[in-house]
């Protein structure tokens, strides 16, 4: 289908409705947010070609909508909804009520054009979600130990029983993760790949392969800034602010600023580095930091090296 490109939609998603907006003057409407809604929505995209369908993550009441427009070949966008309300207050718009959000939307899409996004493979999707929960199950855990150290002992007994449960779900849920790798080739040559590194093992393995399908396809600063070690400037005129990282995914962050620091003590490569930071007076968060963006820019061009490795075989193959 030939893409429409002034026409852009916009779709503020709640747990039970759809507000969709319009580009092209046709009246704003809500449609309830079920499988029959939601069908008939895609069949009237499909007719309607829209250069971008745009909508905010909202804690996973999206995945349905965003399943639907992947199948549909529906080109789309997840926004950031910071990004897109700090968009709303620049352009004056306070008041905020679905309709409006949906407007919002049409109108961030209208003028910033964001590029769509395709969602990952299947087989790294469930390895998202075996990640997430198996991260999950560890807060709880923690959670748990974290009462138990001031828990009178009639609550205690609870308290034990409840981390026994979790414990046995977290090795079952590992368990599941190790099955799940042997029967796809392509995740278990990644995750080896990454783990040749020594600081970097099956956690942020498969962390990487599952939450940031994006590694090994940008470029160093790229990489960098969605994990949220990038250091960005705060300068104005004369002044020159101290540098900073903000933003990211929060979730890699935390294991690859475990990984790093098994790095920066057993990697001689990042053990000189780490310390050369120490030396010239850099604080150990900023040098941690450091570490950790170079560590994930290194994984980053070895996977890029990796998948032309592939992509050049696979030529080669058709070639033949």
């Amino acid at each position: 289908m030939e893409k429409n490109t002034s026409l852009f939609v916009g779709v503020d998603v709640a747990k039970d409705q759809l507000d969709i907006a319009f580009s092209n003057g046709v009246k704003s409407r809500c449609v309830p947010y079920d499988a029959q809604h939601l069908q008939r929505l895609i069949e009237e995209l499909m007719v309607l070609a829209p250069a971008l369908v745009l909508l905010e993550a909202t804690g996973g009441y999206e995945k349905p909508l965003v399943y639907a427009l992947e199948a549909a070949g529906l080109p789309y966008r997840v926004a950031n909804p910071r990004l897109v309300r700090d968009f709303a207050r620049a352009t004056g718009k306070l008041a905020k009520t679905d309709q409006i959000d949906a407007q919002v939307l049409v109108e961030y899409a209208r003028k910033l054009k964001p590029e769509a996004r395709t969602l990952a493979d299947p087989a790294r999707l469930v390895l998202r979600e075996l990640v997430l929960r198996r991260q999950q199950l560890l807060d709880m855990k923690a959670q748990e130990e974290n009462r138990l150290r001031t828990a009178p002992k009639t609550v205690a007994v609870s308290i034990r029983a409840i981390i026994r449960v979790l414990e046995k779900h977290i090795h079952k849920l590992e368990q599941q993760m190790n099955d799940f790798l042997d029967q796809h080739p392509m995740l278990i040559a990644e995750t080896e790949l990454l783990e040749s590194v020594k600081g970097v093992g099956p956690v942020l393995s498969r962390t990487l392969c599952g939450l940031v399908p994006e590694l090994g396809h940008v470029n160093h600063k790229q990489i960098a800034a969605l994990i949220g070690v990038a250091p960005f400037n705060c300068d104005s005129g004369r002044f020159r602010g101290k540098r900073s990282c903000w933003g990211g995914r929060a979730e890699v962050r935390r294991i690859l600023y475990m990984a790093t620091i098994i790095a920066v003590r057993y990697n001689p490569k990042f053990t000189i580095f780490y310390q050369r930071l120490r030396e010239a007076g850099k604080p150990f968060k900023c040098a941690i930091v450091a570490a950790m963006r170079k560590l994930i820019v290194l994984l980053n061009a070895m996977m890029r090296d990796f998948y032309a490795t592939q992509n050049a075989s696979s030529a080669t193959c058709h070639a033949k």
